[in-house]
């Protein structure tokens, strides 16, 4: 028995698993070259101007930063054309989607709504608090049936979670598909919110008109039940400084903000959300970049014996084909060379990898390290099986 013993939900949770750092597989193997192509980090790095501004402003850290991020939600509500009172920020939309269950779902009482796999968060955080978490298994192509999913729908549910583009897969359902479950989902459940995570909405489609197709914020047509979130990790490039944000109805934002803990986006971060909105010289060769390589990646993994889902985010969900290695022996098999992808054992994919899209140079030599990950694992003898 514990000393202290923790709440029965948190001794049965299983953690978010994240992607593994270079310099765990520096040490490991003892190399010197690492890429990273697991946690679908920006490929070109951090905004210029980003890091000029918190070179700029660093000497002010000392200093607490202005309680509700005032700057940052005004040029976020003059970029979507909303209203500032509908704005939320977070440390990362985690924070933000973890503040909404909280907020809206009763523990012991009330439910959250999702698909399965999904982005682990919203189970973990709904799990943390008490929330009984109801799943819809994806369609086997990794599409969305909507109308199953709101079969999971009681007059206890608070929150549905819907990702497009999907993790791990990328798909993207057409935008009034997600207008149709919103409207179905205020008739029959006017008390639950649905929440639509945008997180990879910015690489959806084949070129840069892509996002205004797909998406609910970028249309201006968000319903009254409908929350969108999204984050500045991936195409503005700070995954590491943690800045997210979220377009509310009014009255919830009014409530994040009174729950939300004091200055968690911080000085540095909001200075460096500032300057990557004003970088769109950068945002645009992100976006170009990974359209491009997203292309050209799909036609190499398919011709090198993979199958490869369509995607619409800054990753591939991949497959070795019949016949060859199994995705963990190509995970680990890439590791000894300095290549890090994601294996997929946490989504409940084991048969499955996450590519993310880097660099053409980056992607290059990841294809080739997996060519050659590939002709060794044929090469080994079967395994000695015993009776």
């Amino acid at each position: 028995m514990p000393l202290f013993p923790v709440r029965p939900e948190i001794a049965a949770l299983s953690p978010y698993v994240p992607g593994m750092s270079i310099e765990e597989i520096r040490e490991r193997y003892q190399l010197e070259n690492v890429v990273k192509l697991a946690s679908n980090e920006n490929p070109l790095g951090t905004p210029p101007l980003a890091v000029e501004a918190v070179r700029r402003c660093a000497e002010g850290a000392f200093r607490y930063p202005q309680s509700g991020n005032p700057r940052l939600t005004a040029a976020l509500a003059r970029l979507y054309n909303v209203d500032a009172g509908r704005i939320a920020v977070g440390n990362g939309s985690d924070e933000i989607l973890d503040m909404l269950i909280r907020m809206l779902a009763v523990p012991g009482r009330d439910n959250i709504v999702c698909f399965r796999p999904c982005f682990s968060i919203y189970p973990i955080q709904s799990r943390i608090c008490g929330v009984e978490v109801r799943f819809q298994p994806l369609g086997g192509d990794f599409s969305f049936d909507f109308d199953a999913l709101l079969q999971h729908v009681t007059d206890r549910t608070r929150l549905v979670f819907v990702t497009t583009p999907d993790n791990p897969s990328g798909y993207c359902p057409p935008r009034d598909e997600v207008l149709d479950l919103a409207a179905k989902l205020a008739r029959q459940a006017p008390q639950a919110l649905l929440i639509v995570d945008e997180a990879y909405m910015d690489f959806a489609g084949d070129d840069a008109d892509g996002e205004r197709r797909f998406s609910l914020l970028a249309s201006g047509n968000l319903p009254a039940n409908v929350a969108v979130c999204r984050t500045f990790s991936k195409s503005y490039g700070l995954a590491g400084l943690r800045v997210g944000y979220a377009v509310l109805p009014e009255e919830t934002a009014q409530y994040y903000w009174r729950a939300r803990l004091p200055f968690s986006v911080n000085v540095l971060a909001e200075e460096a959300a500032l300057a990557a909105l004003r970088d769109t010289a950068f945002r645009e060769a992100t976006l170009r970049l990974v359209r491009t390589e997203r292309r050209r990646m799909t036609e190499r993994l398919r011709e090198i014996g993979f199958s490869v889902w369509p995607s619409h985010a800054n990753f591939l969900l991949c497959r070795p084909d019949d016949g060859g290695p199994d995705a963990r022996s190509c995970f680990e098999a890439l590791l000894r060379r300095g290549f890090i992808i994601r294996p997929l054992g946490s989504y409940e994919l084991p048969d499955h990898l996450r590519v993310s899209i880097g660099t053409e140079q980056e992607n290059d030599a990841f294809l080739e390290a997996l060519k050659d990950a590939l002709c060794e694992l044929k090469a080994r003898p079967p395994r000695a099986e015993f009776f």
